[in-house]
């Protein structure tokens, strides 16, 4: 009898033990993300700037949505420009994304990651809190912007929890597309990019 009990309920047990029926939970994908992150700073000498690179390119492009990204950044210019514009303006920005967090995570001095909740916004977007603890200064606190649903993803990064990344590049953005339109932009992202990957 109790065989036969144990063998009604376990497919029950399975179904909820199983993660890919699971809806992502938008700190699961800031904590895979931060888990990559540990990993290319514990390693980060071997790889050197290329590999950092490397290693980061799939993670983010998981954890990050790197063309809604691109369109916040670029602003109202966005809707104006051509679809083959859009798409090598979105391939440079994510580029130049990857190897400005190659470029910043390149050492391990014993620093570690704490998330410290999750405020759920008006709109349904995610706002992920962390703590990035360092035994040399003081902690830095990170908030991540997550939009969408299984799995949400990156769309924002707020540095010491209240300036927002995207912002200060819709502003660079802006400037440079005055300057010479979207060929301007996506030259300085490339000479960006070629810099931080020869550093």
């Amino acid at each position: 009898m109790q065989t036969r009990r144990l063998l009604l309920v376990a497919p029950g047990l399975l179904a909820l033990a199983t993660p890919a029926f699971a809806q992502t939970a938008p700190a699961d994908v800031v904590e895979r993300f931060h888990a990559t992150l540990l990993e290319v700073m514990r390693n980060a000498r071997s790889l050197g700037p290329r590999g950092r690179y490397d290693r980061l390119t799939p993670v983010m492009g998981q954890a990050f949505d790197l063309a809604a990204m691109t369109r916040i950044a670029t602003g109202s210019n966005w809707a104006g420009l051509p679809p083959d514009q859009q798409q090598a303006l979105s391939q440079a920005f994510t580029r130049w994304s990857i190897a400005t967090y190659a470029a910043r995570f390149d050492g391990y001095s014993g620093e570690s990651f704490t998330t410290l909740g999750t405020q759920t916004l008006p709109n349904g977007d995610a706002l992920v809190r962390t703590r990035l603890n360092r035994t040399d200064g003081e902690p830095v606190v990170l908030s991540y912007l997550l939009r969408g649903n299984n799995p949400p993803r990156i769309v924002d990064v707020y540095l010491t929890g209240t300036i927002s990344e995207l912002a200060s590049r819709r502003s660079e953005f802006s400037a440079l597309i005055r300057d010479g339109g979207v060929p301007r932009v996506m030259q300085e992202l490339e000479t960006r990019t070629a810099r931080l990957l020869a550093a």
